[in-house]
């Protein structure tokens, strides 16, 4: 560093997990630059590493271990900083002496104010507490000016999760739903918009939530299911809201819960023609016994039923989701259940899991652990299951012409990269003047992966 208690220097950050983890990473980088810190990559030389970690399984906290011993390997002398999720894992990292500063998810808002005070002199400070952030109610604003590249921005509308599936720890190492004020999440797309982007993607631990904790003025005793309801119309009016500021012309939505996705719901998204039409909508398992060992809150009957409301009123709609294979106790008939459902479903995109045991959730104490070997290959059986869908998704674009918001180089030499509204990824030669604007495009080709290969055929359609 410049000097011992300097706050100029060179800081490098590393993301793992989830979309939120970015988001929030390029909030702390924001926050160290208006201290007067430079961000650089992630490689030898810089002062100050910050590693966004992630716990969501025993996998994620092996990587978040990896990525802070190679901070500390790449500037033996350098800050290293473990934030997030892994941070907030007491029983794990304050023991290990690799990170000098432990920043929990509730403190990422502080964290310039974190590494002023450990440079001041005082010892390694434990940012880190499970228990703490059990009690935090209030959405913390860390807003975004811009990141993500050129033409999409992420932005985080609330934080939290309330439903305790059996599998996961996000609810103990996030905290409970807090959302945030619409007027908050208006204001950061107008900001993203002037500073050029094109779209903008909602996102959150839990965005099928949002707005469970503001308050219901004389309706306490409220229904789960009317609770449900008003909640879904808040999410709604926000992302009308949204699609209202001028400059964005696609809003993508993050990961989606069955139970949020009312007739109403799907019909008031199909009215707004900035969502883009692709929904990711997790299913995790297509065996209804196996969804009651993991807490799951629908059925195979629900999530099919969800499915056609959503083709209904979004013809063409991508329909993405994720699936663990070999969750405790799943037998081999549920496996073959779940084989035929994610066929029967037709999805555009599966994202596959072998399960990952996470010591301190109820599935780690799990008797029927499905061995390593079954897991593996179960995986792989789902793997090649979704090479074959994308390709037959695609496929359906075939001669049809499509909006495609390109993005960035492909990588071939003269051919520029994008994704259509459906976000299935296009290349067309074109040049890099193409960056931001959304081009009409007719699929002439598509690749072994589900790539578009696309061919402009009307200018800039803004």
């Amino acid at each position: 560093m410049a000097g011992e208690n300097s706050m100029a220097g060179k800081a490098a950050f590393h993301t793992l997990g989830c979309k939120v983890n970015a988001y929030e990473t390029e909030a702390m980088a924001e926050q160290l630059r208006r201290a007067g810190y430079t961000i650089v990559p992630f490689e030898p030389g810089a002062d100050v590493y910050i590693v966004n970690t992630c716990t969501v399984t025993g996998i994620a906290d092996r990587k978040s271990r990896q990525m802070l011993r190679r901070a500390r390997e790449m500037n033996p002398d350098a800050v290293v900083v473990a934030a997030g999720c892994y941070a907030e894992a007491p029983e794990v990292l304050p023991a290990d002496p690799v990170a000098d500063i432990l920043v929990g998810n509730h403190d990422k808002g502080r964290l310039a104010e974190v590494l002023a005070e450990y440079l001041s002199g005082r010892e390694r400070a434990c940012g880190g507490d499970s228990a703490g952030i059990a009690g935090v109610k209030l959405y913390d604003e860390t807003p975004v000016s811009g990141a993500f590249g050129r033409t999409r921005a992420y932005i985080k509308i609330q934080d939290g999760c309330n439903q305790f599936c059996s599998y996961c720890v996000i609810p103990y190492v996030r905290g409970r739903v807090r959302s945030r004020r619409k007027e908050a999440v208006v204001a950061e797309a107008e900001t993203l918009a002037e500073a050029g982007f094109r779209e903008v993607v909602l996102t959150g631990i839990h965005i099928s939530s949002y707005g469970l904790d503001f308050e219901y003025p004389g309706e306490n005793r409220r229904t789960p299911e009317a609770r449900e309801a008003v909640t879904n119309r808040r999410l709604l009016s926000l992302i009308r809201e949204i699609a209202g500021v001028p400059g964005i012309t696609r809003i993508r939505l993050g990961s989606l819960e069955p139970g949020i996705m009312t007739e109403e719901f799907i019909a008031g998204i199909a009215d707004i023609p900035e969502v883009c039409r692709a929904f990711h909508l997790s299913l995790q398992s297509g065996c209804d016994e196996t969804l009651r060992r993991m807490r799951r809150r629908y059925t195979v009957s629900d999530y099919r039923r969800i499915c056609g409301l959503i083709r209904r009123y979004c013809p063409d709609a991508a329909i993405t989701t994720d699936i663990i294979a070999g969750f405790p106790g799943e037998t081999e008939e549920e496996f073959l259940r779940t084989k035929e459902f994610v066929r029967e479903i037709r999805f555009s995109k599966t994202h596959v899991f072998q399960y990952s045991r996470r010591r301190g959730t109820a599935a780690a104490a799990m008797e029927d652990q499905v061995p390593d070997r079954v897991r593996k290959a179960r995986s792989a059986e789902l793997i090649a299951m979704d090479r074959e869908a994308r390709r037959a998704y695609a496929e359906t674009f075939s001669g049809r012409d499509v909006e495609v918001l390109f993005e960035e180089p492909s990588g071939t030499e003269g051919f520029m990269r994008g994704h259509t509204r459906e976000y299935l990824e296009a290349e067309a030669r074109a040049g890099e003047e193409t960056a931001g604007r959304i081009l009409v495009c007719r699929v002439t080709s598509v690749g072994a992966d589900g790539t578009l290969g696309v061919c402009p055929v009307q200018e800039n359609i803004e």
